[in-house]
C-alpha cells in the first residue's frame, strides 16, 4: 500500500511564496492498494494527480469524496482522466444519499454560468454512487470502512485496508475538547497511518468552534489512544505559512515522534 499527497491545504488554494515547502493545493490523497487506485477528494491537487495517472497508464480509479465543500471538489473539472474515454472512474460519497446525490452536486458546480464545460461533456466511463457513512465498501481484496464525521453538511471518514496494512483519512471533522470522538477511535484503531484534520492548533481552536475542524494536538491524542502507528497532520489552514508550519512540525515531533506533516507530493509506503 502506498499513499501520495497531491493536496494538503484546507479552505482555499494558496499559490504564494509563503506556501512552497508544504504546498498550496487543496485536498487530494492517492492510495494505491491491491493493484487498485483510490483518490480521496478532488481539491486542486487532483489536477497533478491526473497527469501522473496518465503517465503511468492507470485507467481505472475510484474517487472517494469525504464531502463536497468547494476545497474538496473544485479540482474535479480539471481532472484530465475524466475527459478520456479510456478511463473508468467511480465517484462515491457517503453524505448525499438523501440530499440529491453526488452526481447532482458535481453537475451543479460545472453548470452555467459557473463553468463552461458541463458534466455531460466528460467522455470517461463515469459512474456515481451514493452510500451512507458507516457502511463497509469492498473492492475485491481491498476493504474500505467508512464513518460519519462532525462537519457542517456532513462528511465521511475512510479506512482503507489491504494485505494487513491500513490507512485512514479523517477530514473534515470537529472535536469536543475533553471528549474523544468514539466513532473516530473505532475507525482508526490500530491503523498504520491516520491522515487527520489538523486545520488549527489547540490555541486557535476556541475561536473556531462550529467551523467543523480539529487540531493536530487532538489528532495526537486520538492516535495515541487508538494505538495508531503514525499520524499525518493534514488540511493546513491557508494562514499557516511555511515558517508557521516548520515550527508546528518541530513541536509535533517533540510531542510524539509518530507524527509527520503532510505536504504536496509526499509519499508514504505502508506494509
Amino acid at each position: 500500500m502506498k499513499v501520495k499527497f497531491w493536496g494538503v491545504r484546507g479552505s482555499i488554494a494558496c499559490p504564494s511564496p509563503d506556501h512552497v515547502i508544504y504546498g498550496g493545493n487543496t485536498s487530494c490523497v492517492q492510495v494505491d492498494a491491491g493493484g487498485k487506485v483510490f483518490i480521496i477528494d478532488a481539491g486542486t491537487g487532483i489536477r497533478n494527480c491526473g497527469l501522473e495517472l496518465a503517465r503511468r497508464g492507470v485507467q481505472d480509479v475510484v474517487l472517494l469524496l469525504t464531502h463536497t465543500h468547494w476545497d474538496h471538489i473544485n479540482g474535479f473539472p480539471f481532472f484530465g482522466p475524466a475527459f478520456n474515454p479510456d478511463y473508468t472512474i467511480r465517484v462515491m460519497a457517503g453524505h448525499l444519499k438523501n440530499n440529491g446525490g453526488v452526481q447532482t452536486v458535481l453537475a451543479s458546480q460545472m453548470s452555467t454560468p459557473m463553468f463552461p464545460v458541463p458534466l455531460e461533456a466528460l467522455r470517461s466511463r463515469l459512474s456515481f454512487e451514493d452510500f451512507s457513512a458507516g457502511q463497509t465498501l469492498e473492492f475485491g481484496d481491498v476493504v474500505v470502512r467508512t464513518a460519519p464525521l462532525r462537519h457542517p453538511n456532513g462528511a465521511t471518514g475512510y479506512r482503507i485496508e489491504h494485505g494487513g496494512a491500513s490507512v485512514c483519512i479523517v477530514t473534515d471533522t470537529e472535536h469536543v475538547p475533553g471528549e474523544p470522538d468514539a466513532t473516530i477511535l473505532k475507525l482508526i484503531e490500530g491503523a498504520d497511518l491516520v491522515i487527520y484534520d489538523s486545520t488549527y492548533t489547540d490555541d486557535e481552536f476556541p475561536a473556531k468552534v462550529g467551523w467543523g475542524h480539529s487540531t493536530w494536538q487532538e489528532g495526537v491524542r486520538l492516535c495515541r489512544q487508538a494505538r495508531v502507528k503514525r499520524l499525518a497532520i493534514f488540511h493546513h489552514d491557508p494562514d499557516h505559512t511555511d515558517s508557521f508550519m516548520e515550527k508546528l512540525e518541530d513541536e509535533a515531533r517533540r510531542l510524539w515522534d509518530g507524527t509527520v506533516v503532510a505536504r504536496d507530493n509526499m509519499e508514504i509506503a505502508l506494509g
